[in-house]
C-alpha cells in the first residue's frame, strides 16, 4: 500500500499538511529533501549559521526529530544510509549526518500557497545562492537524460574550482576580515555549494573526492576517511563515470591517512595495490596528477624507511635513500607536466629536506646530498609559491630552513642558558647565501633577518586568520620559535611558545609528538624547561 502524500507549505504560516509547523523543523525537512536529490547527507557543519548556532545544534535536531514522529515521516542519521530508521541508535543522532529515505522523500509536495513550488522557490526557502540543480526535485518532473548537460553544470564546476582554488590559498574554513566582514568563500564553503548543485553521479563522486583531499590538506584524518568511505559507497552503488580515477585518488588519500598516522606498511600496501591493478596502474602511467600523488607519497615512504633503518642496516637505507630522490624527481616531473606549481612547490621542498636529513644520517651512497643543494630545493619551493601566487603557502620551508639552521647545533645534557646560547646556528642571511641563484627569494617581508620573527609572523598570520596552518605546521613553527627565541635569551617569549606548543600537542599522532617532547626535554636550556617543564617520557614496556 502506498503511504499518502504530504503537502508542505513553504509560505508563512508554515505547516505540514495544514498543520502548523515549527519554522526550523520545517527548513531542516526541505534541506533534508534538497540533499537527498543530489545524493548528498545533510551534515552538522551545513546547519551553522542557517537555522542555529552550535550551542543550539542539539536541541534544534531532537526538536526537528520530535515533529517529524509527529508528522509521520522517517528521517535517517549516520553514515549508512542503507539502514531502516526505525532501527538506528539515537544516542549519538544529533552528531548527523542526516539524509532521507527514498520512501519518505517520495511523500513530500512542496507548495506555496497551494500551489507546487517551483525550483526558485525551493531555493529561495533555503537560502540558497542559486536553484536546486534537478528542477524536479519534490515535483517528480525531473526527465532529463542521466549524462545530459545542464545550464547549471556550469554553476557546479565554477564552485569546485572556487573550492580548489580556496585551498591553494589555504582558505580551508569561513573567516573574518581584519573589518568583521564576511572574507571569500572558503574551501568548505565552496565545496559545499557544489555539491549542492551537482547533477550527475560523477560530480556527486567529485566533491565527495575534493572533500577528502581537502580534509587531508586541513590535517583531520578522520573526516578525510569518512568521505573516502563515502566515495565508496557511491562507486559500489552505480558504475560512475572517472571510475577508475575516483578508485585510484581514494586509495591515494588512504594512503596519506596511514602515512600520516605513521603505518607505513599499510600506505605503502595500498600504493602498491593501484600499481599492480591492471586500470589503475594505467592511470598511474598516463594521469599526471595521479603519477603525482603516487610518486610523492611512495618518495615520502621511502624517505621515512631509510632514515629509520639507516643505523642498522646502512645499505639497504642508502637503496631506499636513492629510490626516494628518484621518486621525488618523478613526482615534479608529472607537476610540472600538470602544470601544476602548486603540487610542484611541495615536491621540491619535501625533496629538499630528504636531502639534508639523508646526509645527516650519513646516507651518502647514490645520494647527492649536500646542505646547499638542499636549500636550493627548499629556495625553488619557495620561488614556485610566489609564482602561483600561493597566498596560503604551507608553512614547511620555513619550518625545514629553520631546522637546517640550528642542525649543527648539539646542547650538552642538561644546558644551561650560557651554554644554550654559545651554539652558533647559520644566521638567515647565511642560509640564503647558500641558496645561490634563488637567495632572493628570501629577502622579501616574509623573510626577516631573523628566525625568530620569521617563525613569529607566520604564527602572528595564522592567529589572525589570514592563513591557517594544519595542527603539525603549527606545532613546528611554535617549536622553532622557542629554540630561536631562547637562543635570544628571550625566556619568557620562548615559554609562551612552549605552552602553546603543551596546548596543541594531543592533537597530534603519537610519533609526532614524540619528536617535539625529545627536543623539548633534550634540546632546550634548562633555565626554560623550569619555567615549562616538558611533557613526560612513556614509560619503557
Amino acid at each position: 500500500m502506498t503511504a499518502a502524500t504530504i503537502a508542505v507549505e513553504l509560505s508563512t504560516p508554515q505547516a505540514v499538511d495544514g498543520r502548523p509547523a515549527t519554522y526550523q523543523s520545517l527548513w531542516l525537512l526541505v534541506r533534508l529533501l534538497h540533499a537527498h536529490a543530489v545524493g548528498q547527507p545533510v551534515r552538522i557543519d551545513d546547519l551553522r549559521g542557517q537555522v542555529s548556532a552550535a550551542r543550539t545544534q542539539r536541541m534544534l535536531v531532537s526538536r526537528a526529530f520530535r515533529d517529524f514522529k509527529a508528522w509521520g515521516l522517517a528521517v535517517g542519521w549516520g553514515e549508512d544510509r542503507s539502514r531502516d530508521p526505525r532501527f538506528l541508535n539515537a544516542e549519538r543522532r544529533s552528531q548527523g549526518p542526516f539524509w532521507l529515505p527514498d520512501a519518505t522523500a517520495r511523500r513530500l509536495r512542496l507548495v506555496v500557497e497551494g500551489r507546487a513550488a517551483t525550483p526558485a522557490e525551493h531555493a529561495a526557502f533555503l537560502g540558497l545562492t542559486a536553484p536546486l540543480a534537478r528542477a524536479g526535485v519534490g515535483t517528480g518532473t525531473d526527465t532529463s537524460a542521466p549524462d545530459a548537460v545542464h545550464l547549471q553544470d556550469a554553476g557546479f564546476w565554477q564552485q569546485l574550482v572556487a573550492a580548489q582554488q580556496a585551498m591553494r590559498q589555504g582558505r580551508w574554513a569561513a573567516q573574518l576580515t581584519a573589518g568583521g566582514t564576511p572574507g571569500p568563500a572558503s574551501a568548505l564553503q565552496s565545496m559545499r555549494r557544489a555539491a549542492q548543485l551537482a547533477g550527475s553521479d560523477f560530480q556527486r563522486a567529485l566533491v565527495t573526492l575534493n572533500e577528502a583531499l581537502l580534509w587531508r590538506r586541513i590535517g583531520d584524518d578522520a573526516q578525510a576517511r569518512r568521505r573516502v568511505q563515502a566515495l565508496a559507497r557511491q562507486r559500489l552503488a552505480r558504475h560512475v563515470a572517472g571510475h577508475d580515477y575516483l578508485g585510484a585518488m581514494a586509495a591515494i588519500v588512504s594512503a596519506w591517512c596511514d602515512y600520516t598516522a605513521r603505518d607505513l606498511p599499510a600506505a605503502r600496501a595500498q600504493l602498491q595495490a593501484i600499481a599492480r591493478d591492471p586500470a589503475q596502474g594505467a592511470l598511474l602511467a598516463h594521469h599526471p596528477q595521479v603519477r603525482f600523488e603516487w610518486s610523492n607519497l611512495w618518495a615520502l615512504a621511502c624517505r621515512s624507511q631509510a632514515l629509520g633503518s639507516a643505523a642498522l642496516a646502512p645499505a639497504a637505507a642508502a637503496a631506499q635513500a636513492e629510490e626516494s630522490l628518484q621518486h621525488f624527481g618523478r613526482a615534479l616531473a608529472a607537476a610540472f607536466e600538470s602544470h601544476s606549481f602548486d603540487a610542484a612547490q611541495h615536491v621540491a621542498a619535501n625533496m629538499g629536506m630528504a636531502v639534508w636529513l639523508f646526509e645527516r644520517v650519513g646516507l651518502h651512497a647514490g645520494v647527492d646530498g649536500t646542505r646547499p643543494r638542499a636549500i636550493q630545493w627548499i629556495a625553488f619551493s619557495e620561488w614556485l609559491s610566489g609564482q602561483a601566487e600561493l597566498q596560503g603557502r604551507s608553512a614547511w620551508n620555513a619550518i625545514y630552513l629553520l631546522r637546517i639552521a640550528r642542525g649543527g647545533c648539539q646542547p650538552p645534557p642538561r644546558a644551561t642558558l650560557a651554554q644554550f646560547r654559545a651554539l652558533e646556528p647559520l644566521t638567515p642571511a647565511a642560509l640564503a647565501r647558500e641558496a645561490g641563484p634563488l637567495a632572493e627569494v628570501f629577502r622579501g617581508a616574509d623573510w626577516p633577518d631573523d628566525w625568530v620573527q620569521v617563525a613569529g609572523r607566520r604564527l602572528a598570520e595564522h592567529r589572525s586568520g589570514a592563513r591557517r596552518y594544519p595542527g603539525l605546521q603549527y606545532c613546528g613553527l611554535l617549536l622553532e620559535q622557542a629554540w630561536f627565541a631562547a637562543h635570544a635569551g628571550a625566556l619568557e617569549q620562548a615559554a609562551q611558545a612552549l605552552a602553546a606548543l603543551r596546548e596543541a600537542m594531543p592533537s597530534l599522532v603519537a610519533s609526532d609528538r614524540a619528536y617535539f617532547r625529545e627536543v623539548w626535554n633534550d634540546g632546550l636550556p634548562a633555565e626554560l624547561l623550569a619555567l615549562e617543564p616538558p611533557p613526560r617520557r612513556p614509560r619503557a614496556s
